[in-house]
């Protein structure tokens, strides 16, 4: 019963840290290229920023609705694999850890996606979309390469959260055993 009140807290932060995330990624990227938003995002999203109060609001609502599905994703997986610890303090534990291994790597690939969209897309022919009439092409072009790699970074954080989760429960029985 714990193993489960664990599980289920896993993804409702999961979501949260994802929510947060994406609000604090896109305040950033609209910094960077407000016309990523105002030319593609609101579009996408069907909205106008008027409906929340601004520009600023907008791109809020954007990044929790962006993002909290991926929170619950790995939230699920990560909380599926973790039942395999022998109890609930260990798992959460373990948990907490993998969750922070998925979050710095979405970030750390979402900073290596603005250099790489910086000095490598700007200075290619990209075959994206791209709206008519932008003003900052190189900055548009930067924030997309930013989302890109975040989305990578998040799986691969993923992946980087279910090996450690399964070598820590492989060192902890080892030790159990040797005990």
């Amino acid at each position: 019963m714990r193993k489960f009140a664990v599980f289920s807290a896993t993804i409702f932060i999961s979501i949260l840290v994802a929510g947060l995330y994406g609000i604090l990624h896109d305040q950033v990227t609209y910094t960077i290229a407000p016309e990523y938003f105002t030319k593609f995002k609101y579009d996408q999203f069907g909205f106008e920023p008027h409906w929340f109060g601004g520009h600023r609001q907008t791109v809020v609502v954007i990044g929790f609705l962006a993002t909290w599905w991926t929170g619950m994703f790995i939230g699920l997986v990560l909380g599926l694999t973790a039942l395999i610890f022998n109890n609930h303090k260990s798992m959460r534990k373990a948990l907490q850890k993998a969750i922070v291994v998925t979050f710095c790597s979405a970030l750390a690939t979402g900073v290596f996606g603005f250099l790489y969209g910086k000095f490598v897309l700007t200075r290619s022919d990209v075959d994206w979309w791209l709206p008519q009439n932008l003003i900052d092409k190189d900055a548009f072009i930067t924030v997309g390469s930013i989302h890109n790699f975040s989305y990578m970074g998040g799986l691969l954080g993923l992946i980087a959260g279910i090996y450690y989760l399964v070598r820590l429960n492989k060192l902890q029985r080892r030790q159990a055993i040797k005990a």
